[in-house]
């Protein structure tokens, strides 16, 4: 039994303690705090939350527009989308309340060591990979944070001897006061820089992940990328890159041609990966995940091939890095469906690889205009047409092409402007390719 969980449950009885956000990772937090006897209030910009589920644990619900007036508590939960800095939370703690976040306290409660992973790309096909190698190696893995998962709700049945496996974003590092004993940073590339007032506040949260930690841990960073490269854990720093990769081979133990993940940025995942567990596992649990694991889904997904077109949904391609490095994997040009919200980064770059890359453009979302004007203002740039959403755009896209050839959807841009979040684009993207079959 973790008596430091139970201590803290305990330690919740009869707190006034104020959730903010009801969404996937803060339901179990909220029944958490709840049988620990907590008055708990939860607060949602959504006012049409069903109150019944919420009504029945005795939860205070603070709705609509107005849902952060008067925020308060002996403890604040705080949404990761929500900035630290925010008015009503610097308010909340000048009255005295405790601002943390469910990921915060996970650290603080943990008995295992963990490993974190974050990065503006590959993160949670690393996270996955290292899971998957330490389940191989015959560990007890617990794999959460930002990948969908809440993992404080479980802490309580951990032990020592397992390890917590978790991804985490700029948003949850930002305000951290804890880093894990090996942190891994995939890449450091513009993202985010809606919500980021720049590149430095953006990078530093990233870095944050290395700031805590002591003498005895493990700084896993990409030594080929500009912004990592210059980083270093306080403990043992470990780069990896394609310096250890020679005649083909990672490591000197490792063939390329064993990896099933396609494109040379899933090679770098891999070797976060393996660099992250190698001191903990086998050389041979690492080959056995490497040569099985075929991705994540809505990561350069294959969906379908459907007369002799191959359909790939990478919806997590939500910044020009991200769909740049699936465009260069994929080699050859492909009929490429973009656009959505954009993060206020240039699509210059991005378009540049147009000419190489994408056969033919289909543009949907808000962004449309800007990533079409950064194409013609490259000479050579692929045909492009605008679609009244990604139903016209895989229709359009499946009416033109031909045998052999590859429909993408790698976005460039968040889904906000259509969908709740890129899983559900990508499931969008699914189901209108799995009705052609």
């Amino acid at each position: 039994m973790n008596q430091a969980f139970e201590h803290y449950k305990a330690s919740l009885r009869g707190k006034d303690v104020t959730v903010i956000g009801l969404g996937v990772s803060n339901r179990p937090l909220v029944r958490l705090l709840t049988d620990a006897g907590a008055y708990v209030t939860a607060c949602d910009q959504n006012e049409h939350i069903d109150r019944a589920e919420w009504d029945a644990l005795g939860v205070t619900l603070w709705l609509g527009e107005a849902y952060l007036d008067g925020l308060s508590g002996d403890i604040v939960f705080r949404t990761p989308g929500l900035r630290p800095d925010h008015p009503a939370l610097l308010k909340a703690k000048a009255g005295g309340s405790r601002v943390t976040g469910e990921m915060e306290e996970f650290f603080t409660l943990c008995p295992c060591p963990i490993i974190g992973v974050t990065g503006s790309d590959g993160k949670t096909t690393t996270t996955t990979l290292i899971a998957e190698m330490l389940r191989a190696g015959g560990h007890t893995v617990h794999l959460g944070g930002n990948i969908g998962t809440p993992l404080l709700s479980k802490a309580g049945g951990m032990e020592p001897k397992d390890c917590a496996v978790v991804e985490l974003s700029s948003f949850q590092l930002m305000d951290m006061a804890h880093s894990p004993q090996t942190a891994v940073i995939t890449n450091i590339t513009p993202n985010h820089l809606d919500w980021h007032r720049d590149m430095e506040e953006y990078i530093e949260a990233k870095r944050n992940i290395l700031n805590w930690q002591d003498e005895d841990g493990l700084a896993v960073l990409n030594g080929d990328n500009p912004a990592t490269e210059k980083l270093r854990g306080k403990g043992r720093t470990v780069y990896f890159g394609g310096s250890r990769i020679v005649d083909g081979i990672i490591d000197g133990f490792l063939p390329l041609d064993m990896i099933k993940l396609r494109g040379y940025y899933q090679v770098e995942n891999v070797l976060a990966a393996l660099s992250a567990v190698r001191d903990t596992v086998s050389e041979d649990a690492i080959r056995q995940v490497a040569a099985s694991f075929s991705g994540v889904p809505h990561r350069n997904e294959h969906v379908a091939t459907v007369d002799g077109v191959d359909y790939y949904n990478n919806s997590i391609g939500s910044s020009p890095a991200r769909t740049a490095a699936t465009l260069r994997a994929h080699g050859g040009p492909v009929l490429l469906i973009a656009g959505g919200r954009d993060k206020n980064i240039p699509f210059d770059g991005l378009a540049a690889l147009f000419p190489a890359h994408v056969k033919r453009l289909y543009l949907i979302g808000e962004a449309a205009d800007a990533i079409e004007r950064a194409a013609a203002d490259v000479p050579g740039a692929p045909p492009t047409e605008r679609c009244d959403g990604l139903e016209d755009a895989v229709t359009r896209a499946r009416h033109a092409a031909k045998p052999g050839d590859t429909v993408l959807l790698s976005p460039a841009c968040t889904a906000f402007d259509a969908y709740k979040n890129f899983e559900e684009r990508g499931k969008h993207f699914v189901e209108i390719v799995t009705s052609f079959t």
